[in-house]
């Protein structure tokens, strides 16, 4: 009993350890990053970080910010606490499908939940990260969402298909959310 109380207290004193080092170095409201350095595929700072975003899920609850938005955020976040300069760093997020919700307007968004957009901080702090922005015209088009109810910080895209193919033959991975 007494050796399992012992290695009880050590893994909450890691955790502990753990929690108290996250790190939130760009965007404050993202989630953190916790430093692991004895843990296996680290960062390499030499190599660069391109990748891009495919958002197409909705959150469960409008209150909640769009996956997709959340975990590009918490990237940034990570990359700049293990030390990968701005240089190694490229991201871009195309939105289509139920993500575009996530970027309306306040107004727009107010109108469709009857909350404000709690998506419109995190993007911006992504978009002044260097973060680039897209929306599917296609998309948009097809479901009659007027252009102009899109926040001014994402640009409007051909498609997400031409992004996502453009963006790859560039070299960047592609993450789905």
């Amino acid at each position: 009993m007494k050796m399992i109380m012992g290695v009880f207290t050590a893994a909450v004193l890691a955790l502990t350890a753990s929690a108290q080092s996250e790190q939130r170095p760009v965007i404050k409201d993202a989630r953190g990053y916790w430093p692991l350095p004895k843990a296996a595929v680290q960062p390499d700072k030499t190599r660069g970080f391109k990748v891009i975003f495919d958002a197409t899920r909705a959150t469960v609850k409008p209150e909640d910010v769009v996956p997709a938005v959340g975990e590009a955020a918490a990237l940034v976040n990570a990359l700049v606490a293990t030390g990968v300069p701005e240089t190694q760093r490229k991201m871009a997020i195309i939105f289509h499908g139920a993500a575009v919700d996530g970027i309306l307007d306040d107004e727009s968004y107010k109108q469709k939940y009857g909350i404000a957009n709690p998506n419109l901080k995190l993007i911006r702090s992504l978009r002044e990260a260097g973060v680039e922005l897209f929306v599917c015209g296609q998309f948009l088009h097809f479901r009659q969402i007027d252009p102009a109810k899109v926040i001014s910080d994402v640009q409007l895209a051909t498609s997400a298909m031409f992004v996502n193919v453009t963006y790859q033959n560039r070299g960047y991975a592609l993450l789905s959310f």
